[in-house]
């Protein structure tokens, strides 16, 4: 349908293809598969809004889940991941928040925190319940009106949202305005989203992840290297592949202009330590670096939670493999966020280089 956030863009925009038919498509040699719901334990809710491209995207795990998290990139927007280190005391969250809306985003934890109280869910601090929601923002206040972006009631509308269901991918919820390949100038960009996926272990542990990808960089497939996605040359009718532009001495990265961020969420049906949960949170990064490059950039907010929801046990063994196989996982998120994104105005998608 038309609308703000549907192929023809903006509100009384019309979507230009720029030709793309002319550039070299690269299909993935995996299609992703699942949904960061497949794991017990977890829901997943958006809110999209219908004013400019920007929303926000709710993780419960209202039974509680020990989180751990890692910051990669050099410009974060966070709330409550000091909370999340080893050896703080509070080891379980009850939701975690991927919003939009760069710094302004993070007020949609506060409309989380209310729905959860409200339900009586959180740490028990006496009389009162404190749910423990941390978060993470993106910047797109670059994609339409910059004073439209996602506040405490789109939080609570999300979460109030959060269902068992497949993860809806694409422009929805935290993904709606994220856009990726700005290494030489938004003009040049394409459009980014959110995506799920999810690995099934043998013994019955599911690894899942869920990515906004909103990257500097370009989009690549992790088992070949092809160029999905990215920045495009100047006619915008091919791919300018940017690790070769950077090893020519061009890009914007360092400039105003780049503001960027990856963000995303692996969990799993496992009982595990925070100390534990944080290192499958670093070892899931490599996945960002198999699908995105650049990635971990100056400008960059990179940021990924590990949520374990329990129900299988986790030795240091099965840690390792749970690890590697969530580094799998968000790659293969992160390719799922590029199939399902669909171009806005300015911004064309990889579903347009197939068309």
């Amino acid at each position: 349908m038309d609308g703000p956030l549907s192929r023809r863009g903006f509100v009384g925009s019309a979507f230009s293809v720029y030709a793309l038919s002319a550039m070299p498509l690269a299909k993935p040699i995996r299609m992703p598969r699942g949904s960061l719901t497949d794991v017990p334990g977890i829901q997943v809710g958006h809110f999209t809004h219908d004013k400019r491209p920007t929303g926000c995207t709710v993780v419960l795990s209202q039974e509680g889940a020990v989180a751990g998290v890692d910051v990669r990139g050099g410009g974060p927007g966070t709330r409550e991941t000091d909370l999340l280190r080893p050896e703080m005391s509070v080891k379980q969250v009850h939701a975690v928040v991927l919003s939009g809306g760069s710094a302004y985003g993070l007020a949609t934890a506060d409309g989380v925190m209310r729905y959860l109280e409200e339900s009586g869910v959180g740490y028990r601090a006496g009389p009162a319940v404190v749910p423990i929601v941390p978060a993470a923002i993106l910047f797109d206040l670059r994609v339409g009106d910059p004073s439209i972006r996602p506040d405490a009631s789109s939080g609570r509308q999300a979460a109030q949202a959060a269902t068992r269901d497949p993860v809806a991918q694409g422009n929805v919820g935290a993904g709606a305005g994220a856009t990726i390949g700005k290494l030489l100038g938004p003009d040049r960009a394409m459009k980014g989203g959110l995506g799920s996926a999810s690995i099934q272990l043998p013994g019955g542990i599911i690894v899942a992840a869920l990515a906004v990808v909103n990257a500097v960089g370009d989009v690549v497939d992790p088992d070949t290297g092809a160029l999905l996605a990215g920045a495009r040359t100047t006619d915008g009718k091919a791919l300018a592949n940017s690790m070769e532009q950077i090893r020519k001495g061009h890009g914007l990265s360092d400039s105003p202009e780049a503001q960027n961020t990856t963000i995303g969420v692996v969990g799993t049906n496992v009982n595990w330590t925070q100390s534990q949960a944080t290192k499958v949170a670093q070892m899931a990064h490599d996945g960002l670096a198999r699908a995105i490059r650049p990635v971990h950039m100056p400008s960059d907010g990179d940021t990924v939670f590990a949520l374990g929801t329990g129900g299988r046990q986790c030795d240091r063994q099965t840690l390792g493999y749970v690890g590697a196989v969530a580094a799998d996982a968000m790659a293969q998120a992160v390719v799922s966020a590029i199939i399902h994104a669909e171009g806005i105005s300015g911004y064309p998608a990889y579903s347009d280089l197939e068309r």
